[in-house]
């Protein structure tokens, strides 16, 4: 079929007479669990799942992409990553005629009745519109397994590629001189004058970079001046099962939603938005909220979840252990009388079996829980002097059995029941008005890029050269996620952002 329809072919014949003719040695990449760096960020994944290793750190280096072809006459021909045949000779089986890919200018059609700002369809705009299932067109890359999200990872490194480049090339639209004054070099720790000069500056508006962070940080820690210290802390996985993912996947046989990761990130954006639209803002299901802060976070392991910060409103803000017990629980809810809520806490509140029962559980770090876990049991909620929660959890003989195991309420996260009834998914509550905590909160949910330790090696005897990379962790599903343009981070209400320079007395 390549043969008779795709043009590219020959180039990829080409391309396998000279790897026989030539002497290439192989090349395996393994990745370290760097326990002297930030675990938060180095932990190595724990699923196995399609990522990119990105070098740099968004740095001012010019960075291409492309492909190079030697044609018969040995002359080298370099195919940039904005050529339209650039995917199609990347992976010539997801393109099997050979069509275009991406290229420039191309018009916008259909717009109803509006004029868009833009003239022409951006590469993220294309990418987002591939991946989208349609009943009436070929479904090759959806149906494509691990080299769909192959795909999916590299369209995602494409288009940072592309917004860096851009950046690169309108340093004077940027208005560069705002940021490379003495207060840049100041906060650089460059004290040599001879080491401050024009740079390359990548603006806050630019998703992960070092000022957008900042500015995120910033702005939360503005919030928290404003509305007081933060009072909730939820955890909101995806969960796979949902529904809306089942159907969708249904339409493909034999896909599993660990192959379609763009679903999943959809799904979990729109009810995500849901619970704070919805419950956590307008049913007011934790009291008035005056603010809210999330990010959005893959950690290697597949699939989205969302660390939010919630801010009540003052008259809305009793510790008393009443009012906790009231919006959290730490306990297995009676089955007879609540069957819901019972069978939502089996299925995604309990922690384990780890400690004697399973010394292979994941959270297991020196044979101990790293969540420290079994809990006490106690008669009743109190906050200890660092400023985190001991909620009630009596030993009411109430069990769940998970893995052959029986487990109790020292084993329960805590958690409010509507929300996990109502989403079936794993939401986490924590109680968290306390000044000492606020650091590593914001500091959790600040965190930065997912990375690794890469660890290059030559197979060939003679060659015992390894190389040492410190890369960044580019996963499928947030590839997927940046691709859609979602935000992976969030604050409400918006912050005034003050901008400050030094001048000469």
């Amino acid at each position: 079929m390549l043969d008779e329809n795709n043009n590219l072919v020959k180039t990829f014949q080409m391309a396998r007479d000279r790897f026989k003719e030539s002497d290439l040695q192989n090349v395996k990449i393994c990745l370290i669990g760097e326990r002297r760096r930030d675990g938060r960020q180095y932990n190595v994944p724990t699923a196995s799942e399609i990522a990119a290793l990105i070098l740099g750190d968004q740095n001012d280096e010019p960075s291409e992409r492309d492909i190079i072809v030697e044609d018969k006459d040995k002359y080298l021909q370099r195919i940039s990553e904005l050529h339209p045949s650039f995917m199609s000779m990347q992976y010539p089986l997801l393109f099997p005629y050979g069509e275009d890919g991406f290229r420039f200018e191309i018009t916008y059609e259909g717009t109803r009745g509006h004029e868009n700002e833009r003239k022409y369809v951006t590469m993220m705009e294309y990418y987002a519109y591939r991946i989208q299932l349609r009943l009436n067109q070929s479904m090759v890359i959806l149906m494509s397994g691990k080299l769909f999200l192959q795909f999916v990872v590299d369209a995602a490194a494409s288009i940072e590629q592309w917004r860096l480049n851009w950046y690169r090339m309108h340093q004077g639209t940027l208005r560069t001189e705002l940021y490379s004054g003495l207060q840049d070099a100041l906060d650089n720790g460059d004290t040599r004058t001879d080491q401050i000069g024009k740079r390359i500056i990548l603006p806050s508006s630019y998703t992960g970079s070092p000022r957008n962070k900042h500015q995120y940080y910033q702005d939360a820690m503005a919030i928290c001046r404003w509305a007081g210290y933060p009072d909730l802390f939820l955890t909101f996985t995806c969960n796979p099962k949902w529904p809306e993912i089942q159907y969708m996947l249904d339409e493909i046989p034999s896909q599993k939603p660990e192959d379609r990761p763009d679903v999943c990130n959809r799904v979990f954006h729109i009810k995500l938005h849901q619970l704070i639209n919805e419950d956590i803002k307008k049913n007011k299901c934790f009291g008035r909220t005056i603010a809210v802060v999330y990010t959005i976070e893959f950690q290697k392991r597949g699939l989205p979840h969302a660390h939010i910060l919630i801010f009540l409103h003052p008259d809305e803000r009793d510790p008393s252990p009443s009012n906790i017990d009231n919006i959290i629980s730490a306990e297995i809810p009676d089955k007879d009388n609540d069957l819901e809520g019972y069978m939502a806490v089996e299925n995604f509140m309990m922690h384990g079996p780890c400690g004697e029962a399973n010394h292979r559980s994941p959270c297991m770090i020196d044979g101990k829980c790293s969540k420290h876990f079994p809990k006490m049991f106690t008669h009743e909620t109190t906050v200890d002097e660092e400023g985190y929660p001991i909620y009630r959890r009596r030993d009411d003989e109430r069990i769940v059995e998970k893995d052959k195991v029986n487990l109790d309420n020292r084993y329960v996260v805590p958690y409010n029941r509507d929300l996990i009834v109502k989403y079936q998914a794993h939401i986490s509550v924590e109680w968290c008005n306390k000044s000492r905590s606020i650091k590593y909160l914001f500091k959790y949910i600040h965190k930065g890029d997912d990375k690794a330790i890469a660890k290059l090696t030559a197979t060939d005897k003679n060659d015992e050269i390894q190389m040492y990379l410190d890369a960044r962790y580019l996963s499928a599903g947030e590839a997927s996620w940046r691709i859609f343009g979602f935000e992976l981070q969030h604050r409400e209400p918006s912050v005034q952002r003050l901008q400050f320079h030094l001048e000469n007395e």
